[in-house]
């Protein structure tokens, strides 16, 4: 079969698709905020990144629009060569403050942020360790590298340690996601860091959906421990709570002047749209001027969190904003999306190869401008069809 022959034999969508079960590419016409519109459909928004809600606030847009008619719409090159703007340094110096690091860098989406730190710092001879359950943005910044990844189980300490002391005196830099994407708990990172220092490795943590969500200032899972100093670098992304698109690598200024010098995906990508940089810089100030969002977003996902259970439905280990409906089979998966749409419920079902074979799930995440008269309507419809495919 030659490269472009694979495509035209590729048919698992387009039979999905022909049995009414296709969940992918949803056209959404509307804003993003609690309800949207979906195939012209009004939906109630499960499913979505934006833990705080700002994608509508006021100064974002404002913001965003001011940049628009100062810089134009786009900076027509690398941030090495004519794409560096004030605006980005400007947001560079907000992240550093905000995660409590020396420097920070912006890249033009977090995927390149994991993928430009990951294979800049692991080289030949060098270890990348990573969980099972990291994003594939970590795992293909391992394989990109020219080192050698080695995996441990998920959230299993004394697995990463059999790992480590396989390794013991060579170089290696361990990277967990904060808050798992997926699954909803939380790294365990104390005890990572402890492993660290007893094995001499580096650290870093992505904090794509802990931050706005974890800590005393949103700053995600490292804050939320404590451990800011201990992690060597903090990875962060625009796209969620944060309100646009981009990610960033927070840490110590020599770090971040290596990345700046020697990252591919940093050299040779276009920098970030000027209106994404100052949307960026609009939610910063906006989560540190309204703690009160971060409160509600709490409120929301314990709600959630207890009234889920309480119907039976298995929420695994959750214990965030992402909470998981684990259903098994993935037809069960598939039936459940569908039902929920009919009804107006926008979630996202999560089937292999995401998961293992009958360990599906339907992903619900929660945003600090939901209603309580929203998630009631919500648990309303979980509760039926949850019943009605004896799931609960």
């Amino acid at each position: 079969m030659s490269i472009i022959d694979k495509c035209y034999d590729y048919q698992d969508a387009h039979e999905v698709k022909a049995l009414g079960y296709y969940p992918y590419f949803r056209t959404i016409s509307s804003e993003q905020d609690t309800e949207v519109i979906c195939d012209g459909q009004k939906m109630l928004m499960l499913g979505s990144n934006s833990y705080l809600g700002l994608t509508n606030h006021p100064k974002v847009k404002e913001e965003a629009i001011r940049a628009l008619e100062k810089y134009g719409s786009g900076c027509a090159g690398s941030r090495f060569l004519n794409g560096n703007l004030d605006i980005h340094i400007k947001l560079e110096e907000e992240l550093a403050q905000l995660m409590g690091k020396e420097a920070a860098l912006a890249f033009p989406t977090g995927y390149q942020a994991n993928l430009g730190c990951i294979s800049t710092m692991v080289g030949r001879g060098e270890y990348v360790i990573t969980d099972k359950l990291d994003h594939a943005s970590i795992i293909d910044g391992s394989l990109l590298s020219f080192g050698t990844m080695m995996r441990f189980n998920h959230n299993d300490m004394d697995n990463l340690e059999q790992v480590l002391k396989k390794i013991e005196g060579k170089n290696s830099l361990i990277v967990v996601d904060g808050i798992f994407s997926m699954e909803g708990d939380i790294a365990f990172l104390p005890q990572i860091c402890e492993l660290a220092a007893k094995y001499g490795s580096s650290v870093m943590v992505d904090e794509a959906h802990s931050l706005g969500v974890l800590g005393k200032t949103g700053a995600g899972t490292a804050e939320h421990f404590g451990l800011i100093d201990e992690c060597d670098f903090i990875m962060g992304t625009f796209s969620k709570s944060l309100a646009s698109v981009g990610g960033f690598i927070a840490a110590d200024k020599q770090l971040i002047h290596y990345l700046k010098h020697k990252s591919r995906a940093l050299i040779f990508s276009a920098s970030m749209p000027p209106a994404s940089a100052a949307s960026v810089l609009a939610a910063i100030r906006v989560m540190r001027d309204e703690p009160e969002r971060i409160e509600k977003l709490w409120e929301n996902t314990n709600y959630m969190l207890k009234e889920f259970k309480a119907m039976g439905y298995d929420t695994g280990l959750s214990c965030t904003p992402v909470v998981p409906l684990h259903v098994g089979e993935m037809m069960r998966a598939f039936g459940m999306w569908k039902r929920l749409g009919e009804e107006g419920i926008f979630i996202n079902p999560v089937v292999p190869p995401a998961v293992p074979p009958n360990s599906c799930l339907i992903r619900t995440s929660f945003m600090a401008t939901h209603t309580r008269e929203q998630l009631d309507f919500a648990l309303d419809k979980f509760y039926s069809i949850g019943k009605e495919l004896n799931i609960i």
